[in-house]
């Protein structure tokens, strides 16, 4: 069955960091992902820009609306996910609690609803 895993974290804490923490955190993460490949359970990762980067769209009555960053204000913002492949929701937790940023903010495991063929 396919998980997200969501990275959820305080981008103020990463700013906060060293260079050699951030560097230590992504090789860590990286090391992490190829270990994911090489078990079968990875099918993709990929880290986010932050959330100033980002755009909030709505269709209401037809009508577009765009706004900028995210729809709410939270410390803690999406920065990235990974989707795995996990014999059930116990292994897809035991997937995200290695996941280093996990060690600094929170992963929210979520299954794929998967829609019937038609």
């Amino acid at each position: 069955m396919k998980y997200l895993c969501q990275v959820w974290f305080d981008g103020a804490m990463l700013s906060a960091m060293t260079k050699e923490q951030k560097t230590e955190l992504g090789a860590n993460s990286l090391n992490y992902d190829k270990d994911l490949a090489e078990s079968g359970n990875m099918i993709v990762a990929e880290a986010l820009q932050p959330p100033t980067s980002a755009v909030t769209v709505r269709v209401r009555s037809g009508e577009l609306s765009v706004t900028d960053g995210p729809f709410i204000e939270t410390k803690e913002a999406l920065g990235g996910f990974i989707l795995v492949e996990a014999k059930d929701l116990n292994d897809a937790i035991r997937i995200a609690a290695g996941i280093p940023l996990a060690k600094l903010g929170a992963i929210e495991v979520r299954p794929i609803h998967e829609f019937a063929a038609q």
